[in-house]
């Protein structure tokens, strides 16, 4: 067991929680002010919007939720491993997850909602 992580994994997993705080702050200022990341919010949202009869709301949180399950199970696909082992996809995840936030900043920069969702896929994945 390693007793200390060296020092490239500390600062990789620092700036992943750096990214992750980011990318929430998007769905946080957005719609709904719902996390993209931690999707207990989401659900309960998600159900609320039904039982109000808010098709449009819900609709936009499924597809939140859906997005989300999306970029894990691309990381699945890649990384298919519970322990950091070298040699796996992360640098492929790491280039997808990238590509999913510039398209969610160019969506969301036109104030166009679908940004959200390549939002909560790039949580996914990461």
């Amino acid at each position: 067991m390693i007793s200390q992580l060296p020092k490239w994994v500390e600062f990789g997993a620092f700036i992943l929680a750096l990214v992750a705080g980011y990318v929430n702050a998007i769905g946080l200022l957005g719609f709904e002010h719902q996390s993209v990341s931690h999707l207990s919010g989401t659900a309960t949202l998600l159900g609320a919007g039904v039982y109000q009869g808010s098709l449009q709301n819900a609709s936009h949180l499924v597809g939140v939720l859906l997005s989300f399950l999306a970029g894990a199970s691309i990381a699945g696909f890649l990384l298919h491993g519970f322990t950091l082992k070298l040699g796996r996809h992360y640098d492929t995840a790491l280039v997808i997850e990238a590509l999913l936030l510039l398209v969610a900043l160019a969506f969301l920069y036109n104030e166009q909602f679908v940004g959200h969702f390549f939002a909560s896929a790039a949580c996914g994945l990461q």
